[in-house]
């Protein structure tokens, strides 16, 4: 950190405090050269998540036409909001925790899959039914199927 007295590029940190609910880390720093203090703010970069769909377009992530989708698998079962935000957090955090800056819808359906799988079964059948587009009762039934085998 370049000290904004002397332009030295060496300091201490005397100080350090979260600001902003822990959105910002502020430290107070001693340059090492003219031992004078001055502060700085440490702010975490977030990049926008990418998301490409399957017609190629690429819009960015956002979390509340995610928490929509399942509020919607949801409609008329006893699911809580706490467990759905809680889904909507973890598959957030998994998507940002990868790196990529751009992620398939693909993706993101599967993993929205997985945890309404975990948290009522019914709510992961609408929503695989409307996510794998089930051109028939057959693929409907083929899915069921396999939602019973993995009891």
């Amino acid at each position: 950190m370049k000290c904004p007295y002397c332009s030295y590029t060496e300091s201490r940190v005397v100080d350090s405090r979260p600001t902003d609910e822990g959105e910002k880390i502020r430290r107070r720093r001693e340059c090492l050269k003219c031992l004078k203090r001055f502060t700085t703010y440490e702010i975490i970069e977030r990049l926008p998540l990418m998301v490409v769909k399957k017609d190629k377009s690429i819009e960015t992530f956002d979390r509340n036409k995610l928490l929509g989708g399942l509020i919607k698998a949801c409609e008329k079962r006893p699911v809580r909001m706490e467990m759905l935000e809680k889904a909507v957090n973890e598959i957030e955090a998994e998507l940002l925790n990868s790196l990529d800056r751009e992620v398939t819808s693909y993706r993101i359906g599967e993993l929205s899959m997985s945890k309404l799988k975990q948290i009522d079964e019914v709510a992961y059948v609408r929503f695989a039914s409307v996510y794998r587009q089930f051109a028939d009762v057959n693929s409907f039934m083929d899915e069921l199927k396999l939602l019973l085998k993995d009891k």
